[in-house]
């Protein structure tokens, strides 16, 4: 991935064609948007459940005085956007789309601005919207503390749980009851209904290693001022002895569903641990689309050109899940003739097969290409190597093609023995 001159290698004509494209008034990025919408309910309607991720990311435009309408960040040096995207995923893990997208500037401060908040309803809304179109699928809203308010939950319940949600508790809730209990005290008196165990990632400091967590659940009802208030689960999901030097890892989750068995409970765990999918969604956005780095003066162009990085970084965080999740699938469903005929030949230095191999064959392959080394005891292949891998298959693909059109012939060099 690289700037808008850099990916347009073929000169300033081409360049400039792209810079009309997104000074164009009639390409509305909304309509782009529901252009890659339309499969991507298609792929949702192929599933029984589907997790749709929601969080929010700041991309961070300081030092550019000449891009206009821009907001300030966490204080006014710092100058960017806010985005705000759905992404869709399978149970399993494997990105099916971008359904909705979010993406604001602050006004100044003391200037009367609209509550942030309501990106997480409004993106509750979509997703029930979505819901109605795919009505074989159970759709599930899943987001990650900033996510947990009220007003979610209560309209969640006004709109009939058109969809589920699944929202990390940030906020000690009172309860509908005599004493006005709290939330957590109720669901830490429950009895543990027993031990889940996965194996946690290394991050940052902390080394990979097995969590084993007790589980209590409790369906506890909301206080409202007057009358019954919604009905909610609340799984608590505790390791309660860490090793010795490591943090605790605890969720407490809050969900429409009324969820009784240890079974049940682990689902919805285990739907809360792919969240992190959307965190390295941001990361392709950012360092492998390196939309923070567009040198472009307008917002109206900057929104036209995000919501092509959008797509483009869904499809890489696909490649990387489909390519985990089913292996085995025909490499077409990802990849064009042109792609994987590119990289077999590259790689190998033979003509590609007459049968089109395995996706997992090509997903490699491509990491290949970005640095990916596929050793014995190497993890599958992650977003970065595929992100430099596609960006130079494309590059490669381009060649041959080009090529091919000339009817390009390279005369063969004689061996020089000495």
């Amino acid at each position: 991935m690289a700037s808008v001159p850099n990916v347009c290698g073929g000169g300033w004509a081409e360049t400039k064609a792209a810079y009309r494209l997104l000074d164009n008034a009639r390409l509305d990025f909304r309509e782009v948007l529901r252009a890659h919408s339309v499969p991507t309910l298609e792929r949702i309607r192929q599933q029984s459940r589907v997790l749709c991720l929601q969080d929010t990311t700041e991309l961070d435009y300081s030092g550019r005085p000449s891009m206009a309408g821009l907001g300030r960040l966490n204080y006014e040096q710092r100058q960017g956007l806010y985005l705000h995207p759905t992404l869709v995923i399978s149970e399993a893990g494997v990105a099916l789309g971008v359904t909705d997208c979010w993406h604001w500037a602050r006004l100044p401060k003391g200037e009367p601005d609209l509550a942030e908040s309501l990106r997480w309803v409004e993106g509750y809304e979509r997703v029930a919207e979505m819901a109605a179109l795919a009505p074989e699928t159970r759709l599930v809203y899943v987001a990650d503390r900033e996510g947990d308010l009220r007003a979610l939950i209560d309209r969640a319940e006004q709109l009939g749980f058109a969809a589920d949600y699944l929202i990390r508790v940030q906020h000690d809730r009172k309860l509908n009851d005599p004493l006005d209990g709290k939330l957590r005290a109720a669901v830490e008196a429950q009895p543990v209904l027993g031990t889940i165990a996965f194996d946690l990632p290394a991050g940052g400091n902390r080394p990979a290693r097995q969590v084993t967590q007790t589980i209590r659940l409790a369906r506890l009802e909301l206080k409202t001022r007057s009358g019954p208030g919604p009905q909610v689960t609340v799984i608590l999901a505790r390791e309660e002895a860490p090793p010795e030097g490591q943090e605790a890892v605890e969720w407490c989750l809050i969900t429409n569903e009324e969820i009784t068995t240890l079974e049940q409970a682990r689902a919805r765990i285990e739907w809360y641990r792919k969240r992190w999918w959307i965190e390295v969604y941001f990361r392709i956005l950012k360092s492998g689309c390196r939309i923070e780095a567009l040198q472009l003066r307008t917002r109206e162009r900057l929104e036209r050109a995000l919501v092509l990085y959008l797509i483009v970084a869904w499809r890489i965080l696909m490649l990387m899940t489909l390519g985990r999740e089913h292996p085995e699938w025909c490499c077409e469903v990802v990849f064009s003739v042109e792609e994987w005929q590119t990289a077999w030949a590259i790689h190998h230095r033979t003509p590609p097969p007459a049968t089109p191999p395995d996706l997992g064959t090509i997903v490699r392959i491509v990491a290949g290409f970005g640095g990916w080394l596929g050793r014995k005891n190497d993890p599958p292949p992650g977003p970065k190597a595929l992100w430099q891998g596609m960006t130079k298959l494309s590059a490669y693909v381009e060649a041959v093609t080009a090529i091919r059109a000339a009817e390009i012939k390279f005369p063969q060099r004689k061996r020089i023995r000495h």
